[in-house]
């Protein structure tokens, strides 16, 4: 029997003995309120969850405004329990449907009525857990009220239904959520926790305010930075909600090494993010989907740019939440730069930088960089970079770049159209990412068909390759640390250059290439990670 058979083998005997949970209550601030990646993590789960148990499943989100969500269904099916939990915790929710693949039952709470309360709750949690918010700032109440909030709602949904004596996981994403833990812990330790976090708050700061991260890992004091950056409070309760989880994960190995030392806590496993592909448009409705989106993007091009284009050009995008550094947009800047320069270039590009900015509403730009007018122009780093960069957008200029900064739901003002409505019509993505612990925007790329370059420093790239590997692999991993900026910026130039030589049979050869790899991510493939941390948390004996 081959070593990989015996491991295969090894690997399904192990996840048939372990001890399934009877029901499982999922946390985010991301659940039916889609403002980042952790959104496409959960909503794409829910499908593979449903298939391994059934309706038996809540995702509990926050109530922001009276407004119902559109990806949102009211039913009455939990009525009743949303009356008991007004009576008992004075809580009001709203029960129903998340719109996505599996339609899981979900509720949604208002946690605003315990802002009366929380120098209470902070102060109970301090005694009992060692949490420090009184330097906090900003976000940290709204998010620190809901996961309260969201505790007392899985609190009283397992007293109400009577299966407080079953096997209960308590699934908390992110810091946000962390009080919702503590209140499980404090109220209800019967029910087993896991935590997640999808990336460090402090190991972000670090990476975002241009600090090198990865060269002195091992030597930062997590707390001590914290302090340092002004984010002592949410990194108290993500460090505490770590420690204090029957199950800590997170989603790469590279997180897993922020974890251990700036959190001081080594991840009990690894739960990478999968993908659901049921909405990646096959055959002739792919053609058709990828045509539309090309003649919104070359229509897009020639408003900004103010004339036609003459000939075909190469579509390049960047997309993501708007992090200058730790996303690359200023990797992706000066490669178009270089590539400008470039008589290699054979073909003619328009890059797109999709980004979300702050942008006045119903205000065109009058800049031949930017669809959108955006707020506090003058400020802005990537506006002022392209400029900084000599960037023509002439008719003759070989690199012609655009920047989108608008959130593409469908109704942004600009495209109008859903982001996978637009990525289907690019022909390349760039993600030279300094920070990024999975990295969905290069998975979804794949998914699509979209060859796509990504870095080391991704989980998603470290997973794809432990070494660096080309485009005509589908998915380029480009070794980048925290020295080594301009290599990085020539050898994602040279990839593009690659490509742009290939005719078009060889470029079709790396898009099958690149869905291949994204196939091999599906939740399918990766839900046993959960299984296994689900497992952890019900043995656990804290």
């Amino acid at each position: 029997m081959s070593e990989k058979l015996y491991l295969c083998i090894h690997k399904k005997t192990i996840f048939r003995y372990m001890t399934k949970p009877d029901y499982i209550f999922e946390t985010s601030w991301e659940v039916c309120n889609k403002v980042g990646g952790i959104y496409t993590v959960l909503s794409s789960r829910a499908a593979t969850m449903a298939q391994h148990f059934g309706d038996n499943v809540l995702f509990v989100g926050p109530c922001l405004d009276s407004a119902t969500p559109q990806d949102f269904t009211q039913t009455d099916e939990l009525a009743d329990f949303a009356h008991y939990i007004k009576q008992t915790k004075g809580l009001d929710i709203k029960t129903g449907r998340w719109d996505v693949p599996g339609k899981p039952k979900a509720v949604l709470v208002d946690f605003r009525p315990l802002y009366a309360e929380k120098n209470r709750i902070y102060g109970d949690f301090w005694a009992r857990f060692g949490v420090e918010s009184h330097n906090a700032y900003g976000d940290y109440d709204e998010a620190s009220m809901f996961g309260y909030a969201a505790g007392a709602v899985i609190d009283a949904f397992a007293r109400f239904y009577d299966i407080t004596d079953r096997r209960l996981i308590a699934h908390f994403d992110e810091w946000m959520t962390a009080f919702g833990l503590f209140y499980v812990k404090t109220f209800c330790p019967r029910i087993k926790t896991v935590f997640t976090t999808h990336a460090t708050t402090i190991g972000r700061s670090i990476a975002g305010n241009g600090k090198p991260l990865y060269d002195y890992l091992t030597a930062y004091d997590g707390n001590q930075m914290a302090r340092e950056l002004n984010v002592e409070a949410k990194h108290s309760a993500e460090r505490t909600a770590a420690h204090t989880a029957d199950c800590f994960t997170t989603v790469s190995e590279i997180t897993a090494k922020e974890c251990e030392y700036l959190l001081e806590k080594k991840p009990d496993t690894i739960t990478p993010n999968g993908f659901e592909n049921s909405f990646v448009p096959q055959g002739d409705e792919y053609a058709r989907k990828r045509r539309s989106a090309r003649l919104l993007l070359e229509e897009l091009a020639e408003k900004t740019l103010g004339y036609t284009l003459d000939q075909e050009h190469l579509f390049v995008g960047i997309s993501g939440r708007y992090e200058y550094k730790n996303k690359g947009i200023d990797v992706f800047v000066d490669v178009m730069s270089r590539l400008n320069g470039d008589s290699r270039t054979a073909q003619p590009i328009v890059a797109f930088v999709i980004v979300p900015a702050w942008v006045r509403e119903g205000c065109y730009s009058n800049s031949k960089f930017a669809t959108s007018a955006i707020v506090n122009e003058e400020s802005d780093l990537t506006l002022n970079y392209i400029r900084q960069r000599d960037f023509g957008n002439t008719p003759d200029s070989r690199v012609k770049i655009i920047f989108v900064p608008t959130y593409l739901n469908g109704n942004d003002g600009t495209l109008n159209v859903p982001y996978y409505d637009i990525l289907i019509g690019l022909d390349l993505t760039l993600f030279p990412s300094y920070y990024e612990p999975w990295g969905y925007t290069p998975m979804e790329s794949a998914a699509f068909g979209i060859p796509t370059v990504t870095t080391s420093l991704a989980g998603f790239g470290q997973w794809v390759s432990p070494v660096q590997v080309g485009i005509d692999n589908g998915v380029a991993v480009i070794t980048r640390n925290d020295g080594n900026y301009f290599d990085v910026v020539c050898d994602i130039a040279d990839e593009v250059i690659h490509f742009v030589k290939l005719n078009g049979k060889a470029q079709k050869t790396i898009a099958d290439k690149a869905r291949t790899i994204a196939d091999k991510a599906l939740w399918q493939e990766f839900f046993d990670y959960y299984l296994e941390a689900y497992d952890k948390a019900l043995t656990s004996y804290q």
